[in-house]
């Protein structure tokens, strides 16, 4: 399952010897090169964020999104509202972003509150400011295999990927979750000329997951159910990506049962340090790849 790709990288590997996949060192290298190439630009990407309400993890997340835009020399504005603002009140911030000159990328924090209509602000994000690549029209370029800006999440998995080596043509991947976050663009990644995986989405009415799973070359579960991908979950020198996070007495978990999956896995991410720092990294590269978008004719 592994090329030599990753022999450029310092390699990690676990207690019983499977390839770590650290996503906080590729981070910090991607973030590196955004930073010398935006040193070179006639002007800086400036990174806006929307933040409704006050959940805590959400201001946690975009906290570091700010932190890594920066690092990346570009400029970062964080828009907040109250959980109780109007959705004309949020409409017309997205609206005056959109129509900002000097805003290059607009990602609105998710998830916002229930009683806002999350698909219509969306909407009002310009396909070439979609740095989180969630929009109806940045979706469909990417089912379409259009140029366009993915989202980070499922752009970071296949970042890992790559990086580290993993042979994914012919291969048989198996995500486990289905939501359009996650689940369902990586889905369209990993088939994707070039890529070349056979795809089994997996969810929650999927019978004998167990099996299903045992199918997999490249394992992604994507659920938010702690501890849900076991050792029984998982073929022999399969390469296993954790992308689900829950919150418990324990901290924060993974769907992944880290200590019992490492010794079938020949390649697993660590939780934290795995995919987390990806999506940011990924972030970063789609503000750098709107301002070219804008700027470059």
């Amino acid at each position: 399952m592994t090329s030599g790709k990753h022999a450029h990288a310092t390699v990690q590997r676990t207690a019983s010897g499977a390839l770590l996949l650290d996503g906080t060192m590729l981070r910090n290298q991607m973030v590196a090169a955004v930073r010398h190439e935006v040193a070179g630009l006639s002007n800086t990407p400036c990174l806006a964020t929307v933040l409704i309400g006050n959940d805590v993890p959400s201001q946690v997340y975009v906290r570091n999104k700010h932190k890594q835009a920066q690092l990346a020399g570009m400029t970062s504005r964080n828009e907040t509202l109250p959980h109780d603002v109007s959705q004309s009140q949020a409409e017309d911030l997205i609206g005056r972003l959109a129509s900002d000159p000097k805003v290059t990328g607009i990602l609105v924090q998710q998830p916002v509150p229930p009683h806002l209509d999350g698909e219509r602000l969306l909407s009002l994000i310009p396909v070439e400011k979609d740095v989180d690549g969630l929009t109806t029209a940045s979706m469909g370029r990417l089912l379409r295999g259009l140029d366009s800006l993915v989202p980070c999440t499922p752009l970071g998995v296949l970042r890992l990927l790559q990086h580290y080596g993993a042979l994914t043509a012919g291969k048989r991947a198996v995500v486990v979750g289905r939501s359009t976050l996650v689940g369902m663009p990586l889905a369209v990644l990993l088939a994707r000329k070039g890529v070349d995986a056979t795809v089994t989405v997996a969810h929650s009415k999927t019978p004998d997951l167990v099996e299903v799973c045992r199918e997999a070359d490249i394992l992604v579960s994507a659920t938010g159910r702690a501890r849900s991908i076991r050792a029984e979950h998982v073929k022999q020198g399969a390469w296993v990506i954790d992308v689900g996070i829950s919150r418990g007495e324990q901290g924060i978990v993974g769907d992944v049962d880290f200590d019992a999956v490492q010794s079938k896995a020949a390649a697993i991410t660590p939780m934290p340090g795995g995919t987390g720092p990806m999506t940011v990294a990924c972030l970063v590269e789609n503000t750098l790849s709107a301002w070219r978008r804008q700027n470059v004719r």
